[in-house]
């Protein structure tokens, strides 16, 4: 916009009428109103405007500019982390609503009452009397094994509850072709990392000894069988099997296979079994699983001592605790493709953690990363703070004795603060266990986990943040173990989101969210197994049976 052209008119305009004084008086009124509107309009262009009609913002260059290009709408509720400004905004209200920290350990909050306010008290799911127990042994009728038809080898991948599976459901499947089992190989994983055989998670003779009548377990192949294959298992033919195959698939490809060689193998073996199985071998998934499968005496002796630690620091309020998996490992977080409040440093971190761990998997073609849509589907991990949060607002206060299982926390001194400020009484393996008595598990992922289940499993409610098969596996452990009834939280995570996603939340409002969350969240711990589910999950009624009992 030019503002020359304006002052050559006027000045123009004031030469074409020069009659006298009073033309000139006039001409320099015109001028002067000239200048002064220039002198405006560059003030308002240049100097970005002032707010005007009523307070708005004046138009600049800039603004103008950007007229051109669509404006992006906001994304939809719940698609962005905000939780760290909710928290800010609410911790004086939630340090508030609670008992002061110093009377954590008072005699008063031993009184049932006081405990109930807590929630760790929350009442059965109303059964109608009924009870439910582990019958797995009536289930099975012990008789002579036939003679093997060969030696089945399987490798088992992932961390310490997907080996679990692999084992359960290779024992089920050497029972389907009356092979003889060789105890598994576990696969070095990538994310895992964890060099651990067999013996060192589980008690080798013990899982011998209790599948004897069931099925044969040698520790290692024969001699003579390795010697046909060059000592080599990898020249062993593998019978590469697809997830969840039915048993006739075993029988009608994998059984003539084992008849003519006398070996077979199947790697990898994870899920490679249907959920639906026959009877008798479902309930051979369940004496695997609940009886044959023990820990190794080094993990179960000091998981043993870091229950009764923990049941004696929580002496006030009757040995009863609270566990969380805290599922917020840097591996956990890249994987899941979500953002939070980490920045630019954040994003660099995660892009190296997917690479180093899954090379190039997230940049195939037509791969499509949506951050904000894993987040609202509630696919994303919950940070500590939210997962104080949300157990905050559902009722449990800075005097609940809290358990956190995880691995190695990503970001942790800035994650795990907020989380120690809402839950003082907070423990880990970390801070249960002397530095020594950990020093022969660090660096292996699975033994470690193994510390946390067993911690976990003795818990008055189990809180799961995630997926996977560590809740899984433990929430069917204690509906196993708590005739059938076991205190779960399993939030939604859907609903979460959008009550974190508003800076403005009230926290009056807030919790009466988190108690609706909490009020359809499995509380209740009888459920029984559907067609498709599984049975380590759901074990009644394949690996229980209703007692006619009180």
């Amino acid at each position: 916009m030019s503002v020359a052209p304006s002052l050559r008119g006027a000045a123009k305009a004031a030469r074409r009428h020069p009659s006298g004084r009073g033309g000139k008086r006039r001409a320099a009124v015109v001028l002067l109103l000239a200048m002064a509107y220039a002198a405006g309009l560059l003030m308002f262009v240049f100097g970005g405007g002032g707010p005007v009609d009523g307070g708005r913002a004046g138009v600049t260059v800039a603004s103008l500019r950007r007229r051109g290009a669509p404006a992006r709408s906001p994304p939809p509720p719940g698609s962005v982390y905000r939780s760290h400004i909710v928290f800010e905004r609410l911790w004086p209200d939630i340090r508030d609503d609670a008992a002061p920290a110093s009377t954590a350990t008072s005699a008063s909050l031993s009184t049932p009452s006081s405990w109930r306010r807590s929630m760790l008290t929350t009442p059965r799911y109303p059964n109608s009397g009924e009870l439910w127990m582990p019958c797995v042994k009536r289930r099975l009728i012990p008789s002579e094994l036939p003679p093997s038809n060969g030696y089945l080898i399987v490798e088992a991948n992932g961390g310490l509850n997907q080996q679990r599976l692999s084992i359960c459901d290779a024992v089920a499947v050497a029972s389907l072709l009356n092979a003889t089992l060789v105890i598994p190989v576990f696969h070095l994983n990538s994310v895992w990392r964890d060099p651990s055989k067999f013996s060192d998670i589980f008690d080798e003779d013990r899982f011998i000894e209790t599948l004897r009548q069931h099925v044969r377990v040698v520790k290692e192949l024969p001699k003579d069988v390795l010697l046909r294959f060059n000592h080599n298992i990898s020249s062993i033919p593998n019978m590469r099997t697809k997830a969840y195959s039915s048993p006739d698939h075993y029988l009608q490809k994998v059984l003539p296979k084992l008849l003519e060689l006398g070996v077979v193998r199947i790697a990898p073996f994870s899920n490679r079994l249907a959920q639906s199985v026959p009877s008798n071998i479902q309930a051979l998934r369940c004496l695997v699983n609940y009886q044959a499968l023990r820990f190794a005496e080094p993990i179960r002796v000091l998981a043993e001592d870091m229950v009764v630690r923990m049941m004696k620091k929580s002496s006030s309020t009757g040995g009863k605790y609270v566990s969380v998996h805290l599922r917020f490992e840097e591996d956990m977080v890249a994987f899941s493709c979500c953002t939070y409040d980490g920045g630019r440093k954040e994003k660099i971190e995660m892009e190296n953690a997917r690479e180093r761990s899954w090379r190039g998997k997230f940049h195939r073609p037509g791969r499509v990363i949506n951050p904000e849509a894993n987040r609202r589907d509630g696919k994303c991990p919950l940070t500590p703070l939210e997962v104080g949060m949300m157990l905050r607002g559902m009722g449990f206060d800075n005097t609940t004795f809290l358990y956190v299982a995880s691995g190695k926390i990503y970001n942790a001194a800035k994650y795990m603060a907020p989380l120690r400020q809402m839950f003082p009484l907070l423990e880990t393996k970390d801070t249960l266990a002397l530095p020594e008595e950990l020093a022969e598990f660090k660096g292996y992922s699975s033994r470690l986990a193994a510390l946390d289940y067993t911690v976990c499993v003795q818990s008055e409610v189990f809180v799961t943040t995630q997926g996977g098969n560590f809740p899984h596996f433990l929430m069917g452990h204690r509906r196993y173990l708590l005739g059938g009834n076991a205190k779960t939280i399993k939030p939604d995570k859907r609903k979460l989101v959008l009550s974190f996603d508003d800076p403005s939340i009230r926290w009056s409002r807030l919790k009466r969210q988190m108690q609706d969350i909490l009020h359809h969240s499995d509380v209740r711990g009888i459920a029984f197994r559907k067609p498709n589910d599984s049975i380590y999950t759901f074990p009644m009624p394949d690996c229980m049976c209703q007692q006619d009992g009180t």
